[in-house]
């Protein structure tokens, strides 16, 4: 039971007084997976699955996988719902060369301190023409303190990613300026210090600014990454290349 919790944590979760700080963030994670669904296909790594939440989604029949595989940190710190297939060191994948067809990795890269190293193993387990969806933050606070590598810009993680040996980067910005404004009140609402009986009236105060802030916006020019731009995260994708 607590798993079935767990995964509707990630997979259906609703803008509460209790969900402030993070349900722009998941929603964000969750929106960029399902624009990519289609492309998922083959045997599929999930690199730093943690307790695995999207597993149900990416074995649905909206995707083509035909196996996932499920890796995360050897690390006695993290307490697992669901045991993951396999564990890793953060430096070798325990995978053939070229043995699955596409990698997603969400909100790990910033936790790793050699970020150009993990690419490359990326790309060698991947088969040609294969690749990898990725998600960072960029406005967040310090987390899983002291593994709390970077926060990227778009400009240094395409340098990485393409130094990486992958030739095609493409990567898309997951928030803009409202969307900041209203993630970092609903951080500060829900985490800052303050008094009990304030903090719960900020929260109803400031619920309906927050959801105004962080709906649904319409498509607009934000797959172009400018000069004073404000951003949330990066999602994106980047493809090995076909020949070896």
């Amino acid at each position: 039971m607590r798993d079935v919790r767990q995964t509707s944590f990630f997979l259906d979760l609703y803008l509460s007084n209790n969900t402030l700080d993070l349900y722009y963030i998941r929603r964000t994670i969750l929106t960029a997976i399902q624009e990519n669904l289609d492309k998922f296909h083959g045997t599929f790594l999930d690199l730093g699955c943690g307790d695995m939440p999207y597993k149900p989604l990416l074995l649905s029949e909206k995707t083509k996988v035909k196996q996932y595989i499920g890796i995360d940190i050897a690390s006695g710190k993290i307490d697992y719902d669901v045991k993951p297939d396999y564990f890793w060191d953060g430096n070798v994948i325990p995978l053939a060369d070229e043995s699955v067809d596409c990698v997603m990795s969400t909100e790990v890269f910033e936790h790793c301190p050699d970020l150009l190293s993990v690419m490359k193993e990326i790309k060698r387990v991947l088969k040609p023409g294969g690749f990898v969806f990725f998600t960072v933050p960029f406005l967040w606070p310090l987390h899983e303190a002291p593994y709390d590598e970077f926060r990227y810009t778009p400009y240094s993680l395409e340098r990485i990613i393409r130094n990486a040996g992958f030739d095609r980067v493409l990567l898309k910005p997951t928030g803009g300026w409202n969307e900041s404004m209203g993630q970092m009140l609903g951080l500060w609402v829900t985490r800052s210090p303050m008094n009990f009986h304030v903090r719960r009236v900020l929260k109803l105060l400031l619920r309906p600014f927050i959801w105004w802030l962080v709906r649904k916006k319409k498509q607009r020019k934000e797959f172009v990454f400018e000069d004073l731009m404000m951003i949330t995260g990066i999602s994106g994708l980047a493809y090995k290349p076909q020949d070896r």
